[in-house]
Parts: C-alpha cells; structure tokens; sequence
C-alpha cells in the first residue's frame, strides 16, 4: 500500500499535465478548422498530408512522449524508494543495537536507585492502590520512613524521559499530594516530578518547628525528629524506593512516580504540551501541574547592602536553609531575625530556647506592635510578645530598617527612629513571593492583588494545565479569591488538583487550616480570613494541663496538626445549653479560647487559641455563612469551658 501511494503522489501531477495538454490540443485544433473551413475548399479537409493530420500526428507524438517520459521517471521514482525504505530499515536495526551496547558498557546508577526496589514489572503497591482517605494519609509521611539522601542528578541522556503522561512542575507538598492523588485513582499513571531542589518531596512545617527541638545532634544529616507525643518520624514524605528513576518511567509497566531533581523548568510551550529545562532539554506531556511554591522575600536595604551583607543573612524555606542556620546558631554569637509573622516568631522562639544552653543572644525585630501583629488582635499579640520574650529573645518592636552595614566584622541595623542594632548573622522573615516565572511563557494571568496563577473552581489555569499551592489564586466560594500559604492548603489544592488531572472535575471548596506553634506550650489553629484589621470576638477560659499542642498530639497520636483533621463537619451549630463563666478580656492570661473575625456581621475567620481537633466545627461556621447574635454562645461549641 506504501508503495502504490508513492508511484501515484508521482505519477498524478504527470497525468494531470497530460490531460491538460490534451483538452489544448483540441481546442487549437477545433479553432484552426474553423479557420479553415472559412477559408478553404471542402476538398482540402482530408486527414492525409495536404489537409489537418499533420497537426494530429503531432498531438499523437506528444501524448505518447508524455507517457512513455511518465512511465521512465515512475519506474525509478519507485526503485529509489524501495532502495530508500530498505536503508531507513537497515539504519533503525543498527541504531537499537549500539544503544544496547552503549548501555552495557556504561552503567549508571543514582543515588536514589541504590536503595533496593521493586522491580518496574511489579504491581503497584496497595498503599498506591487504595485511594486517600484523609488530608494526612496523602502528606503524612509514615512513621518508619528513613532519611532520603539528595539525589545526585546523571547525564540527560540516560536520565530524562522525552514525555511524560502526567508532568508536575515543583517538588513541594502540593506536587507529592497531586502525584499520589493520580495514582489512585489511575494506577498504572507515569508522573514526573521536576523539581530544582537536591531533595526528594519533603514537608517545610518541621524545619521552623520540631526539627530545632530534637536532643540529637545529627538531626541535620538524619532530618528525623520527634514530634510533640514522642514519636519520631522523618520530613521525607517517603524514602527513595518509593519512586523510580526517571529513565525508567517510560518502560515502567505499572507506571509510578519519578523525581527529576535539580532541573529547573524555565519555558512552557502550551500550545505544543511541552516545558523547556534549564538545560535546554524538552519533555512533553498530556497533563501539567504547577505547583512552584514560592520565594521568601528579602528587604531591599539588604539587597542593596553588598556582597558581605548578604553572605551573613538566611532567607528561611528550604532544607539547606534550615542546615545552615543551626550552624550558624552554633558558632554566632548573636543572631538577629527580621519579621513577627509566624515563621520569625517560630524561629525566634527556637533559637530562644536554644539559646539558654549557650551564650547565644537572639533578638527578633518587626514593624508591628507586638508578635503575629497582622494576624492576632493587639491584646493577644502582645500576651504573645511576652511569652516570646520568656523563651528568651530580646524583642524590638516597632522597628523599620533603615539601612544595614558590614563594619568590623559585624552587621550594624540601623533604624529609621535612630536605634542601633549590632548582631553577626541575619534572617529575614518577611513573607513569600508566589513563583510566576513561567506565567510569560505559558501564557498566565497573574492576579495582581494576591498575586499567583489565576485558576477556575477546579484550580484549572488553562486546557491541561493547573495550579495547586502557595502558586495558586483561587476563588473561595465562602470567602472570595484568595491566596493561601500553608501546608494544608498544599495537601488539598495538591489532591483535587491531582484528581481533575485525571477527570473528577471537582471544585475546590475546602476551607484549609493552618497552624503555629511557639514551642511545645503555645499553639493555635487557624482557618479563614484572620486579619487583625477585622473587628474580633475572642472567647477564653482558663487553660489545663492538657491545653498545649504537646499534649494535643499525645492525646490524638499525631505529629503534624492536620493529620488529625477530616472531612468531617459538625452536625449543628447549636450551642449547649451549659452557661459559660464571664471571662475578663482585658486580663492577662490567655490560657485557651476561641478568636472570631467578622466581615459584614459574618464569621469570615477562627483562630482556635490552645484549642485542639475541633477544626471541623470552625470550617461549618465559616461555611455556613450566618450572623450570630452572640458569639459566646457559639464558642460553647468548641467546648472551651471544659476542665
């Protein structure tokens, strides 16, 4: 059939030629006996030689010229394809063979394949088959996952699929959250991580937490700690057997997850479903996620502030930058952090409370009152503020930088009203900045109030592409677009998004938490808008012994606060009908309570104070929408009065 379809792709332009030469023929000669036969005798139309036949002769002449012309180039247009098909044939036969050559002579292992592993031809494991169940069962590492050592990258050639099925930009929470969600619900998907980290999917909550609690001095290499109830676990979502090698996704019969480690996706062709690697490689897709994360800011006086400067000052978010900020907090001396959100005031109160076993002294500055500033309202701000100050940090507050100077091997802060800061190492804790790099590219919209990707209801940025994470401006059915960056938030944007990938069509309405802890005796969780720009109603009681997130966490068994949420909603929003004792809002002591935070009369945002796993009872009233004529009877739902 190949070879009939070349002969007529040849030989069709000739016959159309021929026929067009033909149909002229006649007409000039249908036009020259009219001529003639105005002209001439009837006698002289004869076909012999004194009349028209000599035109006719020609017309035959030509026409069999014609073909027979056709029928030669036919004949070797054809031979030549043959001998063109038997070589492209030849040429694939001896290409196979020096690939396998190639391939004996040099065996080339990563780091992460060095763990023993099943083979590709093995059937997904159950934990793989069964769907999730919960937020934490999806980003919940397990309790005997290992260390996973970074994953040294191997030439492109041998470690790079051309194509990927389902590609996942960006090796964070959302990314492992949307890969485990396709493989449930398609267990024989091929997904491929891309992330510029040396690190295989980790969770960023303990490196601003337990991490800097743990007795072990190795912490830093093992990256496992013990958690608030005493169990130890690692930050690795799972240990390198869990994935494949990259090189391996394509023969992988039972699919699986590979993580493509330090390679940075820098252009995405949307139009040919394909990304651009910092490396100039190309791997198309079927499907895309973008879960880039974010950037941590850094302040501008320091930017402009020199080499030296900037050498002595950690922009906190990653695993290196927790590794060279405990050994830094071992030979300095004095160490100064920037910011009173919650990651400065995590930081603050660990450093702190490392610092009363050594000379350290740390000191935390911010432009607010009092710690968490933004977020809490100012009387539990600055209750905050002393308990930061009793973990021993030396607070300044109220303070704006006005420039930063490396001065006899020292760096000098020196604020807009005068005051003068001299310290050996800074961090700077001033937020997030939503990676949009390849919104350019891929032809984004970026929303300009909260930045990020804008996405639809199933966190859909374009046809075959989605955003899920810090990254993600979405819109809250509830609340209206938002941006949120927290862990909780990357675990349930992860897995919708990872099921819309594979077709559920589902819409994001999940009102996400988030948590902070100041050591293992203050914590709270969060959901909504909590802005302490709102008007609030805060309820408190006084606080037990087992108001504290170390003990929240021995009593439900789980380390990470959101481990131990479900989708589980309270059945009323009526509250007991238990009178709740007068509390005096203006005393001192914040043992335990409940913060509401009012838009339009409405409850748009809860901080639950030292108030543990009521978190479903949070996102009802938020969902539900209503204005409640007092407020301290909806407290009594979360049952804050209870011994």
């Amino acid at each position: 059939m190949l070879k009939c379809r070349n002969v007529w792709k040849k030989l069709a332009p000739l016959a159309r030629a021929s026929s067009t030469l033909c149909r002229q023929n006649v007409r000039r000669a249908g036009l020259n006996n009219g001529r003639l036969l105005a002209r001439l005798p009837v006698a002289h139309m004869s076909t012999g030689p004194g009349g028209g036949g000599r035109e006719n002769q020609l017309y035959v002449l030509l026409v069999g010229a014609a073909f027979l012309g056709g029928g030669a180039y036919a004949y070797h247009t054809v031979k030549r394809d043959q001998q063109r098909y038997q070589d492209r044939i030849a040429e694939i036969s001896s290409r196979a063979q020096r690939a396998a050559s190639d391939k004996a002579a040099i065996p080339v292992q990563s780091k992460a394949s060095a763990v023993p592993e099943p083979a590709p031809e093995a059937a997904p494991s159950t934990e793989e088959q069964s769907p999730p169940a919960s937020d934490a069962e999806v980003a919940a590492p397990s309790e005997t996952t290992e260390a996973a050592p970074a994953v040294d990258s191997t030439p492109a050639s041998l470690k790079f699929p051309s194509h990927a099925p389902y590609l996942l930009i960006g090796g964070g929470t959302a990314s492992f959250a949307a890969a485990r969600s396709i493989r449930a619900r398609d267990p024989g998907a091929r997904v491929l991580i891309v992330t510029d980290e040396p690190d295989l999917p980790y969770m960023r909550p303990p490196l601003s937490k337990e991490l800097w609690f743990s007795d072990d001095p190795s912490v830093t290499e093992t990256l496992r700690f013990k958690q608030w109830n005493g169990k130890e676990r690692s930050i690795y979502f799972q240990p390198p057997s869990f994935y494949i090698n990259p090189e391996q996704l394509d023969s992988a019969e039972n699919g699986g997850v590979a993580v493509l480690t330090g390679r940075k996706v820098v252009h995405m062709d949307v139009r040919g479903n394909k990304v651009k690697l910092d490396d100039d490689t190309e791997i198309s897709y079927d499907k895309c996620l973008i879960a880039t994360g974010g950037v941590p800011r850094n302040l501008q006086v320091i930017e402009r502030a020199g080499e030296e400067v900037m050498k002595r000052t950690t922009l906190f978010r990653k695993i290196e930058d927790f590794k060279s900020l405990d050994k830094v907090s071992r030979n300095m001396k004095s160490i100064t952090i920037i910011g009173g959100g919650f990651l400065g005031s995590e930081l603050a109160c660990a450093l702190g409370r490392r610092s009363t076993e050594s000379d350290l002294e740390v000191i935390q500055m911010f432009p607010e009152k009092g710690n968490m500033g933004k977020v809490l309202p100012e009387y539990l701000s600055n209750w905050t503020t002393e308990k930061v100050k009793k973990e021993g940090v030396k607070i300044i507050s109220e303070a704006l930088v006005k420039s930063v100077t490396f001065k006899d091997d020292t760096l000098e802060i020196k604020l807009k009203d005068g005051r003068l800061v001299k310290t050996d190492h800074i961090v700077a804790a001033v937020g997030l900045e939503p990676n949009v790099d390849l919104a350019k590219s891929a032809g984004l919209e970026v929303d300009s109030d909260f930045g990020g990707y804008r996405v639809n209801a199933e966190l859909q940025a374009r046809s075959n592409i989605w955003v899920a994470g810090d990254a993600a401006c979405f819109y809250d059915i509830r609340l209206g677009r938002r941006r949120v960056e927290h862990h909780d938030h990357a675990v349930v944007s992860g897995r919708l998004a990872g099921e819309n990938m594979t077709g559920a069509s589902k819409p994001y309405w999940h009102q996400s938490m988030f948590w902070s802890d100041l050591g293992p005796d203050v914590g709270y969780e969060a959901i909504g808008i909590v802005d302490s720009s709102l008007p609030t109603v805060g309820v408190f009681a006084k606080a037990t012994a087992k108001d504290t997130p170390k003990a929240a966490t021995e009593q439900s068994g789980t380390g990470i606060r959101s481990e131990s949420e479900t989708e589980d909603t309270a059945t009323s929003t009526v509250a007991p009908s238990t009178p709740a004792p007068a509390v005096d809002q203006n005393r001192d002591d914040y043992g335990k309570g409940v913060i509401f935070y009012l838009r339009d009369k409405v409850v748009v945002g809860i901080i639950l104070w030292n108030v543990f796993n009521r978190m479903p009872i949070a996102r009802k009233i938020i969902k539900d929408g209503e204005e409640h004529a007092d407020l301290n009877e909806v407290a009594k739902l979360f049952n804050i009065h209870e011994d």
